[in-house]
């Protein structure tokens, strides 16, 4: 069975007001989030077997769109469903240009056509899952100390364990809010904080220090300083008790292998699109698995499609073997026929065909951008 369409749907959604239960605005110390664009993408076979992936834009959803169309298309369509080993191989005369998350997005789709054309869920082609159910960290933007309590009161009474938060232009203010949303569930939540590389290696040795003093100890403090800076990683790790984890390095093949090298870090924070998909993502989980390093799973306002793959993911894979970021539960509409919901600060595993779940193309059209 061949892939015989690539079709591309550029889509914006409005993600739910904090009162009303959601996560916007999501600020950080960049920019504020009302509304999210995610690139879905449609493979159709030769049996009329259909299969979703979804990404995020790079750059721009038209530079995504034009990439996917014109560089991966050619290569994909005519293949066989199964050969999604081989995906990679074929992309990798791209030296000066990161195709992964591209392929990432494809390989996605590629591995829910499969399973549906075969009647079983990705999961079980993974190797079969290990638990049915996920365990997700609940993520914040930036609020001010005292609304922040009240976001973690809530996190708390669904019950999720772990919350993450963005950090913002001034660390101290971070360190207040860490420490009264510590106070508000009297310690019942662990706490990461990700300044998303926006801190000189000074301001991450004071954050750790003061919440330490304070008696906070985060699960970990989330790629505090930029990429490719694995001596810098590995100094800041010596001087601190906090567990220093990365993301954004996570992103490029051999950054954390570099890193596991230098004993920089505890944590990896994976993502299967940018790491060119499921298997990658696996082959980044064995490395950090050897080497002791535990890993969570990144968050990126995925859809529904993306959120199964996670699923599928990090449910046949012990080595992800802390809760994974989301905020699923932040969108006002889905893409997707039967949304997923939080129980316990869980997901579950879908026993279906392919990824699970059945994207409603009306809804595709609806929240379409091109």
């Amino acid at each position: 069975m061949e892939i015989t369409a690539l079709d591309v749907f550029p889509v914006r959604l409005d993600v739910t007001p904090l009162e009303d239960g959601g996560i916007a605005p999501y600020v950080t110390r960049y920019t504020e989030f009302w509304d999210m664009e995610r690139v879905l993408i449609r493979l159709t076979t030769t049996d009329g077997v259909t299969g979703w992936g979804e990404m995020r834009s790079t750059l721009s959803v038209d530079s995504t769109k034009t990439i996917l169309e014109n560089e991966l298309a050619p290569e994909v369509i005519g293949r066989p469903v199964s050969s999604v080993e081989s995906l990679r191989v074929a992309f990798d005369h791209y030296q000066y240009f990161d195709i992964d998350p591209f392929v990432g997005g494809v390989e996605m789709a590629m591995w829910d056509a499969y399973g549906k054309s075969l009647g079983v869920p990705v999961a079980d082609l993974l190797g079969g899952n290990v638990d049915d159910g996920v365990e997700f960290a609940s993520c914040l933007g930036i609020l001010e100390p005292e609304a922040s309590r009240t976001y973690a009161a809530r996190a708390s009474e669904e019950g999720f364990s772990v919350l993450k938060t963005k950090a913002g232009r001034d660390w101290r203010t971070d360190v207040e809010r860490i420490v009264a949303m510590d106070d508000e569930v009297d310690g019942e939540l662990e706490f990461r904080l990700d300044p998303n590389e926006g801190w000189t290696v000074e301001d991450a040795v004071r954050v750790g220090a003061a919440l330490e003093d304070a008696g906070v100890y985060l699960q970990y403090l989330e790629q505090p300083i930029r990429i490719d800076t694995f001596g810098t990683y590995q100094r800041l790790r010596e001087r601190l008790r906090t567990p220093i984890a990365v993301n954004e390095d996570t992103y490029f093949r051999h950054n954390l292998l570099e890193l596991v090298k230098r004993d920089a870090i505890d944590v990896g924070v994976i993502d299967l699109v940018p790491a060119g998909g499921l298997l990658a993502a696996k082959e980044l989980a064995g490395l950090a698995d050897d080497a002791g390093i535990s890993l969570s799973h990144h968050c990126a306002f995925d859809l529904g499609i993306k959120t199964a793959a996670i699923l599928a993911l990090v449910a046949t894979t012990p080595a992800i073997n802390l809760p994974v970021d989301s905020v699923y539960y932040s969108w006002e509409d889905h893409i997707i026929e039967t949304p997923f919901e939080f129980d316990g600060g869980r997901l579950f595993i879908r026993d279906r065909p392919g990824l699970g779940v059945t994207v409603d193309e009306e809804q595709v059209e609806a929240y379409r951008i091109d």
